[in-house]
């Protein structure tokens, strides 16, 4: 069965990276392995409509600055494919990525597929290497079902799409977890959706501490929290699976461990053990991290690691209190 994909690209002040993320794309529309590719200006002031319709895409504009969820949406609506498949603006797809996302769709059956970030980065600094690596590992490791739904390279059928009233530009304006939501939306309505490493793409964004940190905290822990708590019995999704809970509990005790040993209230061995245990427990991420840039990066990132797990634990039990609060509990 022959699959028809749109491609959708939300932007918004995307000209530095839209040409890189645009090349491949219509690489493969001129080789008739996509039926076409929709641009939708969110509103930019830097000429990246003008960059995508010069380069020959179609460009439409959002209306106002709907965020990528609204502006995906806009898309969906004129979109000839029956398969919608969402780009970001700072995404570099792999030449194979539409017929290895065709094949994927065909293998499966499955509703929605998405891939994963390639293991290359090209921003070369600590965090945009930790962020990018990372995303890598988890969505390599869970290759399959999913109970989730990534939008940086991922694809939806049209028709399930629309029946699901696509993304929730409402609850989240801005990037945030609009694509997970989807996805839980999606599989509450029994539709499949796969998981497919092969399915990759290079992330041209370079983070910092600063955007790392607040997009981690305020744009992805607390909403995914919440939407978690909103919905109990669907915990186990992706990276927030029993082993990684087990990670995050470990990545606390060996915090809590310290001040107690230094006082006397615990052994001494004890902040060793467990620091033993959490390279045991992340060390294929560990191996990763060495592997893609040596042993002083792979502890440096190891050690980010467990205060990305503090701080999206602190996210979680948060977003449980509120939710405590709220129901007068």
């Amino acid at each position: 069965m022959t699959i028809a994909l749109t491609v959708i690209t939300p932007v918004y002040n995307g000209a530095a990276t839209l040409a890189r993320c645009l090349a491949p794309l219509l690489d493969m529309l001129r080789a008739g392995e996509i039926a076409e590719i929709v641009v939708v200006d969110d509103g930019s002031t830097d000429g990246s409509a003008r960059i995508a319709a010069e380069l020959g895409a179609r460009v439409v504009a959002s209306g106002g600055r709907l965020g990528p969820g609204g502006a995906r949406n806009v898309a969906a609506k004129l979109a000839q494919g029956d398969v919608l498949w969402f780009v970001d603006a700072d995404v570099v797809v792999h030449a194979d990525a539409a017929r290895v996302l065709a094949e994927a769709f065909r293998r499966t059956g499955a509703c929605a597929v998405f891939g994963t970030y390639d293991d290359e980065p090209p921003a070369a600094n600590f965090f945009s290497q930790y962020k990018n690596l990372v995303h890598h590992f988890h969505h390599s490791e869970g290759e399959g079902e999913a109970e989730t739904f990534w939008a940086g390279c991922g694809a939806v059928r049209k028709d399930a799409f629309r029946e699901a009233g696509g993304f929730d530009a409402a609850r989240y304006p801005v990037p945030s977890i609009e694509d997970i939501e989807l996805g839980a939306r999606l599989r509450d309505r029994g539709h499949a959706i796969w998981l497919a490493p092969e399915l990759r793409a290079t992330h041209l964004k370079a983070w910092h501490f600063a955007n790392l940190l607040h997009t981690e905290i305020f744009r992805r822990a607390l909403p995914w929290s919440r939407l978690i708590h909103s919905r109990p019995g669907r915990v186990a999704t992706l990276n927030v699976t029993p082993v990684e809970r087990l990670r995050a509990l470990l990545a606390l005790a060996l915090v809590a461990s310290l001040p107690l040993a230094a006082v006397g209230a615990a052994p001494g061995w004890l902040p060793p053990a467990l620091t033993a245990s959490i390279l045991l427990a992340n060390r294929r991420l560990l191996l990763l991290f060495r592997r893609r840039r040596g042993v002083g990066f792979a502890l440096a990132a190891m050690l980010y690691h467990q205060v990305y797990y503090l701080y999206a634990s602190a996210a979680f039990a948060w977003s449980w209190l509120e939710r405590r609060a709220s129901s007068g509990a």
